[in-house]
């Protein structure tokens, strides 16, 4: 033969080789038979039989039968014209890959492409440094090859993180399948162990099949995961060296998606947990039987598909549900140090002891003069104050000099008995803000920025509600109070005593927190001011209209005279009558409240319980520009709902 012609010879055959009408010995030429994408349907439970050889295989629908645990059970076989299908390209485009490297990618893909079924929706993903999704799955073939064409080598390997992602992209619907070339070892994973064993978990619990093409890759490492992935699914492992190979292993991987017949199990008991399933059919005149341990029933079924000549080997499992959807690390180490930030602010305000001024200083002296007040509490403990601290608190007294509602809010922080100052007050609501933001990071990883917002609303409105609920339920405590100390009062003046010595002889004997705001007013009168004028001021710090009754029944008394027992008498006995009234209203309103409580709390609750049962369904709300539009217009309709519901159940007495 002629050299010129021998030249020829070889360089058609290698064009035949690369374009995938001749496969190269050196492909896997073992038929096997794995069953994939099993799950219950319809009281009914549906699968698909993936068969692998050098050429396309069909299964004799006529020859199929099945048992579970050794029982006969119908099984009837159809094609794949209603099985969604998706398949991923996951490409190595790390810098060792090379442009000879990456043209062979080229080559490889237009041969999977033209082998590949129409209906199979196609898809990729490079990793580098780190992976990236460059294609949705699509049906477009010339959208595939495109994408394919355009990447480029450069960087070190993400591996783990592809294959992670990868699975994350494919989803649990339908038949899955991952075509990944890899030519080394992950080289970015901080954890290879745990991060192999969780990415080995995701594939096997989401029956992903992964086949795999290690393109002159002989790494140990490398060769060890990349088994693991491909036994987690019962795909394939091949080694190719050169573009023919790498071409042949993409055609096998197509020709299996056309190898793919659907089946569908017909018990006539429900099956519930593990059974032993067991499938024998004939396929180009060839008996085959496939066995597997498959869950059936209300536990998730795993679609893991495994191998008839092979089993894979066992991983150890990942150390949280939630590795294989681990949020990124610079989330993670973000929120942790915010709650870390947050947790030592909060302890340290709270340990360090606090800076009394000379006011405060002066009333402690006044009241330790007191004997009721000399019971209610000690005495102020001259400590050196925390440098650091006062200047946080420091601060936060300038913020808060400059703003209109900060007497407002000191009034409710005395009407709750919290020894804070306003400046306290910003620091500590400053640290629930962070302490919030952080655990929303923790909590929602895979969306930090979602976390941080609704961590700061909460942080931001959670200390107020709790000043505002404390306040209310002391003010509401003193206002039950009341009408019984009047009346004790009345019966002191009805003695003999002064108003100043009856409130004192009262004063001695009540509860809290009466015993102390009537302390407070007598220290008030001891300094020189007016019994009425002091009184006057604990009703407005107390927020109760029933003590200003009483005061201006009294004032009302000191002007035109009369008895002024008499008249505490009947104020006491009208507050009662008030009080009573007021039971009556919300006993015949508690059924709108507790409806109001409930329609409030159920949205909430759900909210809640899908977080922990279907998180990829309600993870859509802030994953997909729609989904926050959706839950921004829930929240403001939320608050709307709260405030009608509130006004129309709230009677005021």
């Amino acid at each position: 033969m002629r050299p010129c012609s021998r030249a020829v010879l070889v360089a058609v055959l290698t064009a035949l080789i690369t374009l995938g009408w001749i496969t190269p010995s050196r492909a896997d030429t073992n038929p096997t038979v794995t069953i994939g994408d099993l799950k219950a349907a319809h009281g009914t439970y549906q699968g698909v039989l993936t068969f692998r050889a050098k050429q396309v295989m069909q299964v004799d629908a006529k020859s199929v039968t099945a048992t579970v645990d050794g029982k006969p059970v119908p099984i009837t076989v159809q094609g794949t014209s209603h099985l969604q299908r998706t398949a991923l390209l996951v490409i190595d485009t790390s810098g060792s890959m090379g442009s000879n490297g990456m043209q062979t990618v080229r080559q490889a893909t237009a041969v999977y492409l033209k082998e590949v079924p129409s209906d199979v929706k196609v898809g990729v993903l490079r990793f580098a440094s780190s992976p990236a999704l460059v294609l949705q799955p699509t049906t477009n073939r010339s959208a595939v090859q495109k994408a394919v064409d355009g990447l480029t080598a450069g960087g070190n390997t993400a591996l783990y993180g592809a294959v992670q992602k990868a699975a994350q992209v494919l989803g649990t619907a339908g038949d899955r399948s991952i075509v990944l070339l890899s030519d080394g070892a992950d080289t970015e994973s901080k954890r290879p162990a745990r991060d192999l064993a969780a990415v080995t978990a995701a594939l096997k619990s989401q029956g992903i099949r992964v086949d795999v093409v290690r393109f002159k890759n002989r790494d140990k490492g490398a060769e060890r995961a990349l088994a693991l992935f491909a036994a987690a699914g019962g795909g394939s492992d091949v080694l190719a060296n050169d573009t023919a190979g790498v071409a042949g292993a993409f055609r096998s991987s197509a020709q299996a998606l056309s190898s793919q017949s659907q089946f569908t199990l017909r018990p006539a008991l429900f099956l519930a947990g593990r059974h032993q399933l067991i499938i024998r059919a004939t396929v180009a005149g060839r008996p085959f039987v496939v066995s597997q341990q498959a869950t059936f029933g209300a536990l998730p079924p795993s679609s893991a598909a495994l191998s008839a000549t092979a089993r894979p080997e066992p991983t150890p499992s990942p150390a949280s549900p939630a590795a294989s959807t681990a949020a990124p690390s610079w989330a993670l180490w973000g929120g942790g140090a915010l709650l870390a930030i947050g947790v030592f602010l909060f302890t340290y305000i709270l340990v360090t002891p606090s800076r009394h001024s000379q006011r405060e200083r002066r009333i402690a002296t006044i009241q330790s003069y007191l004997e009721a007040a000399s019971r209610q509490g000690k005495k102020v403990q001259e400590r050196g104050p925390s440098a650091t601290r006062e200047a946080f608190v420091a601060f936060g007294e300038r913020v808060m000099s400059k703003r209109g509602s900060t007497a407002r809010t000191m009034q409710l922080i005395q009407r709750a008995d919290l020894p804070l100052r306003a400046g306290e007050w910003l620091v500590l609501r400053v640290l629930a803000v962070v302490l919030a933001a952080g655990a929303g990071v923790l909590l929602l990883g895979d969306a930090p920025l979602v976390g941080v917002l609704l961590g700061s609303v909460v942080g931001f409105a959670l200390p107020t509600g709790f000043l505002r609920f404390k306040a209310s339920r002391r003010a509401a405590a003193f206002e039950k109070q009341l009408p019984q100390l009047l009346t004790l009062v009345a019966t002191s003046l009805r003695s003999g005593f002064g108003l100043p010595q009856a409130l004192e002889g009262v004063t001695r004997d009540a509860a809290e927190p009466a015993a102390k705001e009537l302390s407070r007013a007598l220290a008030q009168v001891r300094i020189g001011s007016d019994i009425a004028d002091a009184l006057d001021e604990v009703s407005a710090r107390m927020g109760t209209e029933s003590l200003h009754m009483a005061v201006m029944a009294i004032n009302i008394q000191r002007q035109v005279g009369g008895n002024l027992a008499e008249t505490l008498d009947t104020t006491a006995h009208t507050l009662r009558e008030r009080e009573g009234l007021r039971g009556q209203v919300a006993a015949l309103s508690a059924e709108g409240r507790l409806s109001a409580a409930i329609l409030i709390a159920l949205p909430i609750c759900l909210f809640l319980y899908m977080m922990f049962v279907n998180y990829d369904y309600i993870a859509l709300l802030w994953t997909t520009g729609i989904g926050v539009v959706m839950l921004i217009g829930t929240c403001v309709l939320m608050v709307i709902g709260i405030i009608w519901m509130r006004k129309t159940v709230q009677i005021e007495v």
